[in-house]
């Protein structure tokens, strides 16, 4: 099974965002939020784009209990989505690797 993307939409201001899922269905990545579903869908767009290269993401560390995330960025230094915390480096890095397959995935789902 291979990774698919969520359009959802909450209460917030700018109601719309995605969630990017692995093949067993966790969460590797969450968007920014979106004022429109269109917008979601264009960060879906600028995400498939951009996974697959290392150089788009930004590594994080900080002193949190779980000090370990990345941030995935489009070419123009825009921020695309977040990872979770992670307790290490290699949990960190395995997010990001699973970003790298997922990413591209044509699997777009409408949870709005």
């Amino acid at each position: 099974m291979s990774g698919h993307y969520i359009i959802k939409k909450s209460s917030a201001a700018q109601p719309y965002h995605f969630v990017l899922r692995a093949g067993n269905n966790e969460v590797i990545l969450t968007s920014e939020n979106y004022a429109s579903k269109q917008g979601a869908q264009t960060g879906i767009a600028s995400c498939q784009v951009n996974s697959p290269f290392d150089e788009r993401y930004v590594r994080k560390e900080t002193t949190a209990s779980q000090p370990y995330s990345f941030v995935l960025k489009a070419a123009n230094g825009e921020v695309i989505g977040r990872s979770e915390n992670y307790a290490n480096a290699a949990g960190r890095d395995s997010g990001i690797a699973s970003v790298k397959a997922n990413g591209p995935s044509k699997d777009i789902r409408d949870d709005t």
